[in-house]
């Protein structure tokens, strides 16, 4: 795989951008095949809204017309492990109640993020609240949750590019790839 030297770090891709684009594509069939009733898709920002905006496009030939609002969570700020807890920064502004919510997230690792908003989103009344990420570290779990469509599983290492970053550098890099020394 390429490497770069990008400020001081030395990038390594571990997933490029053609791969991730035919991923990104086969992943928007997936969710149409699921059946989604009055479909909700929320991307959780901000590491998520280079693969949100991919996969919602990508929904376009799948054939399904989601509406979209967003939310923006917190639990890592400038560091590169989270902090435990979750904040919301941003809420929805959309009524959930009966129907299918599709949460879109760049990253599965301690789930806490994306179990907290799930929870919130049927306690609000979603009908069904599935999960789509591009990467999934299932080695990192700290609660029990999965995604109901995973682009990639990912090597425990602290990857960067494709709109994750580290301390909102690097989100501009259209492949995913890890930084061999934060």
């Amino acid at each position: 795989m390429k490497t770069y030297q990008i400020n001081g770090h030395e990038i390594q891709v571990i997933f490029s951008q053609s791969t991730i684009a035919k991923r990104v594509d086969e992943m928007a069939f997936e969710v149409a095949d699921s059946n989604p009733h009055r479909l909700l898709a929320i991307p959780v920002l901000k590491g998520s809204f280079v693969f949100a905006a991919d996969i919602i496009r990508a929904f376009h030939e799948a054939d399904l017309l989601p509406e979209v609002d967003f939310m923006m969570l917190a639990s890592y700020r400038d560091k590169t492990v989270s902090s435990g807890q979750v904040e919301i920064l941003r809420d929805i502004q959309t009524d959930v109640k009966d129907r299918d919510v599709l949460l879109i997230d760049d990253i599965l690792e301690t789930g806490r993020s994306l179990a907290f908003a799930k929870d919130l989103l049927v306690a609000r009344g979603a009908r069904r609240v599935m999960i789509a990420v591009l990467l999934d570290k299932p080695n990192k779990r700290a609660v029990d949750i999965k995604a109901d469509f995973t682009g990639f599983e990912c090597p425990d290492k602290f990857v960067v590019g494709y709109g994750m970053d580290m301390a909102s550098a690097y989100r501009q890099l259209p492949f995913v790839g890890w930084v061999k020394n934060p």
